[in-house]
């Protein structure tokens, strides 16, 4: 497909073909599964897994790949094309037992994967390509320094599996940075009890904008020394070395 890559979509297209037979063979797409991909781009997913999906439904946002996307695929009765921003795609209209895929432009990664979460009682599991950073991020440990919000928020709901790392040379034009791929599977329920995922989201979001302080000066104005106590944590610990179980914890009690 002839398309010139445009900056304001992020839009760097996979041309490796070691690196496209890895993720299809990392998805496995198995008889009467629904696959949907987040922005098909150049197709070089999309056309192997055309073949091996019972029903496959793409996203698309950049009109003019639209169309050719259409065309390319318009004897394909198992392929269906979809005009639309995924950050306000309605997922569940698609049904359940979702497997999404998509190279994520780095720009809207982490509000897609929010929007994501909205519907992860219609997904099965997620292949996504993100920027590596990104993904160590939502992998982290905790004491990493690269255990965070993102990790927290995503993982109370997520089960993160980092699988392998792709160069800049896989893509045309190649980004500036090294990418990674992951598989994201829903948690149970039960494994993280959040009462209130908004009230999570604020106490988190403020501790991780200090992350340099210890808890009980990161929550000031919003926790007490004797709520932090109260769940059997040490108000002089950095944000980071604080556990997702223990944030969840923290923010039940004080919900």
């Amino acid at each position: 497909m002839k398309h010139r890559a445009r900056k304001r979509f992020g839009q760097h297209f996979l041309t490796s073909p070691e690196i496209i037979e890895q993720i299809v063979s990392a998805i496995a797409p198995r008889e009467g599964e629904v696959i949907v991909e987040i922005g098909p781009g150049q197709a070089a997913i999309t056309e192997p897994l055309s073949y091996l999906a019972s029903t496959l439904h793409a996203i698309e946002f950049d009109r003019d790949l639209v169309t050719v996307l259409r065309k390319r695929f318009a004897e394909r009765e198992n392929v269906t094309i979809h005009e639309g921003d995924a950050l306000s795609f309605d997922f569940a209209s698609l049904g359940n037992d979702l497997r999404i895929v998509g190279n994520l432009p780095y720009n809207i990664s982490t509000p897609l994967l929010f929007h994501l979460l909205e519907f992860r009682d219609q997904i099965t599991d997620a292949h996504f390509m993100l920027q590596k950073e990104v993904v160590d991020r939502m992998c982290a440990e905790p004491g990493n320094k690269s255990f965070g919000r993102l990790t927290v928020m995503l993982g109370c709901e997520m089960e993160a599996i980092p699988l392998f790392d792709v160069p800049p040379e896989a893509f045309s034009p190649p980004p500036k940075v090294t990418s990674s791929v992951l598989r994201m599977r829903p948690l149970p329920r039960d494994r993280f009890d959040v009462h209130d995922r908004q009230a999570l989201g604020k106490i988190v979001k403020l501790a991780f904008s200090k992350r340099r302080k210890t808890l009980r000066n990161a929550l000031q104005g919003l926790a007490e020394v004797s709520d932090i106590e109260a769940v059997g944590l040490d108000p002089t610990v950095r944000p980071e070395q604080v556990s997702i179980k223990d944030w969840v914890a923290l923010a039940n009690h004080l919900d």
